[in-house]
């Protein structure tokens, strides 16, 4: 079984779309948590209904931990509230992750936005997820496939980093395992944080993070101004 976890704070515009493409997934042995960070809206409600088992959240980390805690599943997928999966994609990806033997991996992403821009910015992405992979692995936060056991193994998420705390955790999980780049298919993502705070800003936010993680290490306070939650 695969345990899909999200994390949510007043998620309930997107997380129907979520919820909504994960119906319609071709591979079906999957179960949902949902882990909340006190939503003040209807996003516990909208996940219940789901059939979702809804449990306890906090930033992103402690959400996912949470979740991975009452997990059935031999294997994990952390989501965010605003992908949408095409209706394979569960199951390419799990049969790609048997075949190629990975512990755990991530995959290429696609902007939801029709926008040039928007798709240059991810394929740069993309490049360095690449790039990377080998020496220096990254995943979006948005898709981290892993094994409970390799989730186990590592202690799961820090919950003491503020920012980049999937690229820690997949480090950490490539050194007891196999991490892999999944190339079957690509996940499409929210622009909606480019569409907030500037797609100018948010580059070079996420440059000086990438800095600060090759010389300083993993980032245990807010020095990013980064938030959580702000898109309304």
């Amino acid at each position: 079984m695969l345990s899909i976890i999200i994390p949510t704070f007043n998620e309930e515009k997107l997380l129907p779309h979520l919820l909504s493409s994960l119906k319609k997934q071709t591979f079906k042995d999957f179960e949902i948590i949902v882990a909340d960070n006190n939503s003040t809206d209807a996003t516990r409600s909208i996940a219940l209904k789901a059939g979702a088992k809804v449990v306890g959240g906090g930033l992103p980390a402690c959400g996912r931990n949470n979740g991975a805690k009452v997990a059935q599943g031999e294997w994990l997928l952390f989501l965010d509230a605003d992908v949408i999966l095409p209706p394979n994609f569960l199951e390419k990806t799990m049969t790609e992750i048997q075949k190629r033997n990975f512990s755990t991996a991530t995959c290429l992403i696609n902007p939801l936005s029709d926008r040039q821009i928007d798709k240059f910015l991810h394929e740069v992405v993309n490049l360095y997820l690449r790039a990377t992979k080998n020496f220096f692995p990254h995943a979006p936060g948005f898709c981290i496939f892993s094994k409970k056991e390799s989730h186990e193994l590592v202690g799961g998420f820090n919950e003491k980093i503020r920012l980049a705390e999937d690229h820690d955790y997949v480090l950490r999980a490539s050194k007891i395992g196999n991490f892999g780049l999944l190339q079957s298919v690509r996940i499409p993502v929210s622009v909606r944080r480019l569409d907030k705070d500037g797609r100018f800003n948010i580059s070079v936010k996420y440059l000086a993070v990438e800095i600060h993680l090759i010389f300083l290490g993993p980032i245990y306070s807010n020095i990013f101004n980064y938030k959580f939650g702000h898109f309304d």
